[in-house]
């Protein structure tokens, strides 16, 4: 991986040059018959507007060439577009593929996604897992709900008793996707925070304690996971409450459009603390730079890899990939970064994690 490093760093810059379109299809070899020239290999990824995709879609290029895998990549036109992946799953059957790696854009795929195991495919999830968990043959993703509670606690112990004036800037209102609620109710639980139904965003008490002092949950507001729909959605929550001090995002797009708006409503980095999941080189970056205060990073380049290398080893050998004990997935780590550490909570700094952006 130490060796694609300097090339995925500059995938990131470019991403937004890099757009694939709907179903843009590029192949290791690819030549539309992967069933007659190898093992073929689906990689369906959410959106290629967002630089952790990209990278992950690196990594499986990648570990195709290594591995004699014929890969074909997709994305949907979105984040949350499901019938470009949908229709990228038919395709994958019609060729004859021995198995999809997918990042599911929401419930209406896992129809699709069974027609594909039923026709003997193998199919892994890649990141987000798909609701029900067992629609897929097996998950390689970060653990979540860590994930959002690291990034909890550490906020926990850096406010130290303060009044917590919270943003809650999620994914999607209008579908539920694990991904979303489990980063979402990790970090109110990190923070100390009594979660209602740990698998619903929002129905938590507005007000109340956390495990420092008083906190009110100004609201939540949806991002798409997006820069410029991250801003508008903190622009929102600032209507409510302009003493907002804390805010979670989904993700280090989202996390950057909400540093926009705050900077524009005259707040400083003194003001409010940013934390958000991620941990990709560009988020680093702004770890470093003080735009987000704590993340925490995932290895999207070590789920792609490990899931084109499972599907060749499960046709080469019948061997099928495990998930992690006490786990229902394959859990592929997370590391809270930041460089101002608190007490109690384990973490690397900006500079280390820059060496293991998108893993």
């Amino acid at each position: 991986m130490t060796s694609n490093r300097a090339s995925l760093r500059r995938g990131v810059a470019v991403t937004g040059v890099v757009a694939l379109g709907a179903l843009a299809l590029t192949a290791c070899g690819n030549s539309g018959d992967e069933a007659d020239n190898g093992v073929g290999v689906s990689l369906i990824v959410k959106t290629t507007t967002n630089p952790f995709f990209v990278a992950m879609q690196d990594g499986a290029e990648a570990a195709a060439a290594d591995n004699g895998v014929e890969l074909t990549m997709a994305a949907g036109k979105a984040d949350g577009d499901e019938e470009t992946q949908i229709q990228a799953i038919e395709n994958a059957i019609a060729r004859g593929d021995a198995g999809i790696l997918i990042t599911p854009n929401g419930p209406s795929v896992v129809d699709a996604i069974e027609r594909a195991r039923d026709a003997g495919l193998y199919v892994i999830a890649l990141d987000t897992p798909p609701d029900p968990a067992d629609a897929v043959d097996i998950t390689f993703a970060t653990d979540n709900r860590e994930a959002g509670t690291l990034i909890g606690q550490w906020t926990a112990a850096q406010l130290d008793g303060e009044q917590a004036t919270i943003a809650m800037l999620d994914l999607f209102d209008d579908k539920v996707v694990s991904v979303d609620y489990d980063r979402d109710q990790g970090f109110l639980e990190g923070m100390g925070i009594d979660v209602a139904d740990p698998a619903v965003n929002g129905d938590e008490a507005a007000t109340g304690s956390y495990s420092g002092g008083e906190y009110e949950i100004v609201g939540n507001e949806a991002s798409q996971g997006a820069e410029d729909a991250g801003r508008t959605a903190m622009e929102n929550l600032l209507t409510k409450n302009p003493d907002i001090n804390v805010v979670y995002t989904i993700n280090e797009p989202a996390a950057y459009g909400a540093f926009q708006a705050l900077e524009a409503a005259g707040k400083s980095a003194d003001d409010v603390l940013i934390v958000s999941v991620d941990g990709g080189c560009a988020g680093v970056d702004n770890v470093e730079s003080g735009t987000i205060d704590a993340t925490s990073q995932q290895y999207p380049v070590k789920m792609a890899e490990l899931g084109v290398e499972a599907i060749a080893e499960l046709v080469e050998t019948g061997t099928a990939p495990e998930t992690t004990e006490g786990l229902d997935f394959f859990n592929t780590g997370v590391a809270l970064v930041s460089d101002t550490p608190a007490d109690g909570v384990e973490s690397i700094d900006s500079a280390a994690a820059s060496e293991i952006c998108w893993g």
